[in-house]
């Protein structure tokens, strides 16, 4: 049995308070970056009925390309059942967790 069923992830604390673009090329604090080096690996840590919430508030801002290939491109790389195992919490910009669900529903995964 799990003690904790979640499991979070403060963007602005552990990864970055300014998110760069989509991929690595680009710059650092990439989503493609995000994902491989951040996301994939926590969800991989998840016990069975675990959720992983990703925090976005206190960052500088977050650009399409980035959440995109951070979120849709998770989708991408681990299929859509990933999409039940993550929650998304942004009290600073509430509309994210839509753009975010939308990334990840339409991503062929």
């Amino acid at each position: 049995m799990t003690e904790n069923k979640r499991i979070t992830i403060k963007i602005a604390r552990e990864f970055t308070e300014c998110p760069g673009g989509r991929y690595r090329k680009n710059g650092p604090y990439s989503g493609e970056e995000f994902r491989d080096d951040h996301l994939i690996p926590k969800i991989n840590e998840l016990a069975d009925g675990q959720t992983l919430v990703v925090d976005l508030d206190d960052g500088d801002g977050y650009g399409e390309s980035f959440l995109e290939e951070a979120f849709g491109g998770l989708v991408r790389k681990m299929g859509k059942s990933v999409i039940e195992k993550i929650e998304i919490i942004s009290n600073d910009e509430p509309e994210l967790k839509d753009t975010i669900r939308k990334y990840m529903e339409n991503a062929n995964g």
